[in-house]
């Protein structure tokens, strides 16, 4: 088995490899879609997160609450992704929420990755997939502070 320095260092090119692969197929199935990365990326936030208002997808995102995450938002609304819609506590508010069925389609782009993942997925040991699942929650976690820490650099 290789020095522990030598598998970090080689887990680190897997990794940054795995990352380049995944914002290629992004960009790929932004393409096939009708959208660029950032407005699928807003797709994505609002899939995992429901919806949200103009500037909470703005601090997700890393955008401008003005003009940007506005742009992002009529692009979308534009090709029939998002809706937005008054905020039934507080009218002057704004919801972005998903259309229901189109979001489906985009998804059937991700179908040939999901078959692989599961079909790799299929040889490991309850025991490694839960491994990979606490990895993977884990630096899923640190990211926003990552982020942060990106963000404040010079």
């Amino acid at each position: 088995m290789p020095a522990r320095s030598e598998m970090y260092g080689e887990l680190a090119l897997v990794m940054q490899r795995q990352t380049m692969w995944t914002v290629l197929l992004h960009n790929t199935v932004a393409g096939k879609a009708g959208i660029n990365v950032t407005d699928m990326q807003c797709v994505n936030l609002l899939i995992l997160e429901g919806p949200l208002t103009p500037g909470q997808l703005a601090k997700a995102m890393g955008v401008t609450t003005g003009g940007a995450i506005t742009a992002v938002v009529d692009r979308l609304e534009r090709v029939g992704f998002v809706k937005r819609t008054r905020d039934a506590d507080d009218r002057r508010r704004v919801i972005v929420e998903l259309v229901p069925g189109k979001v489906e389609h985009l998804g059937s782009y991700f179908e040939p990755m999901g078959r692989a993942f599961a079909e790799r997925l299929a040889a490991y040991t309850d025991e490694q997939i839960a491994f990979l699942l606490e990895f993977g929650k884990s630096s899923n976690e640190q990211m926003p502070a990552i982020i942060e820490e990106v963000q404040a650099l010079p």
